[in-house]
């Protein structure tokens, strides 16, 4: 099973990306939690910990992946937690491909190249 727990849902994703994803088995895509810029560090402790224990109950660290991408000190709480529990938990590597039309105007593409293993 590959777990996708950031703000993209993995029908968003190119072909490439869902086939390396696919490597590891089905996909679930789990919404990244809101936390607010405010919240301070026991905020984002607790948050982790529960999304980890949710994680932990369902899923099984000898065959499934957690894909983690969002706010970084959540992130990084959760993936601590995560490895603790034998999770191999992983990122989303791109290029980013920037466009500018006219000044003041850019567009900005994002092409998947890999996943990499957070803690390598």
């Amino acid at each position: 099973m590959f777990i996708n727990l950031s703000n993209h849902p993995s029908s968003n994703w190119s072909e490439k990306q869902l086939a390396a994803a696919h490597l590891h088995g089905d996909i679930v895509d789990c919404p990244f939690p809101d936390i607010p810029a405010a919240e301070g560090e026991a905020y984002v402790s607790s948050l982790s910990v529960k999304y980890a224990h949710e994680i932990i109950e369902r899923y099984d660290p000898s065959e499934d992946v957690v894909h983690i991408m969002g706010e970084m000190c959540f992130s990084f709480a959760l993936i601590r937690l995560l490895q603790e529990a034998g999770f191999v938990c992983v990122a989303s590597t791109s290029e980013r491909i920037v466009k500018e039309d006219y000044p003041g105007h850019k567009e900005v593409f994002f092409n998947f190249i890999r996943f990499r293993q957070y803690g390598f």
